[in-house]
């Protein structure tokens, strides 16, 4: 079941990514320092403090030497950090992607607004 779940992960994060009209891979790679500086300073209301808070946790566990479930149990050992690093894989990328198109919404707003005279 865990293993679907992980698979039907990848499928939506590949599908979201390569579908036409969306930013690409790296268009939303080169977006996440920008979306986590937007989000800590107010300027992002697309995602809470509490999910970038959550995403950080997922970072520090991924590279944590401590493991709820440790890496010498076979199989499961890394399943759990394929787990966490799939959903953070989705969510950045998820989350970086509608950032990139709220920031051309922005600029098209900009660049179609009435001249002020």
């Amino acid at each position: 079941m865990a293993k679907a779940a992980r698979a039907a992960a990848a499928w939506k994060v590949y599908r979201d990514v390569s579908k036409p009209g969306t930013p690409g891979l790296m268009a939303r790679v080169r977006a996440i320092p920008r979306l986590i500086g937007a989000v800590i300073n107010g300027r992002y209301e697309g995602m809470t403090k509490g999910k970038l808070a959550l995403m950080g946790l997922g970072v520090a566990y991924l590279i944590s030497p401590i493991d709820v479930l440790p890496d010498f149990l076979p199989v499961i050992g890394v399943a759990d950090d394929f787990g966490v690093f799939l959903w953070l894989l989705g969510s950045l990328l998820g989350e970086s992607g509608r950032y990139v198109d709220h920031e051309r919404t922005i600029v098209r707003g900009v660049v179609d607004a009435p001249a002020v005279e």
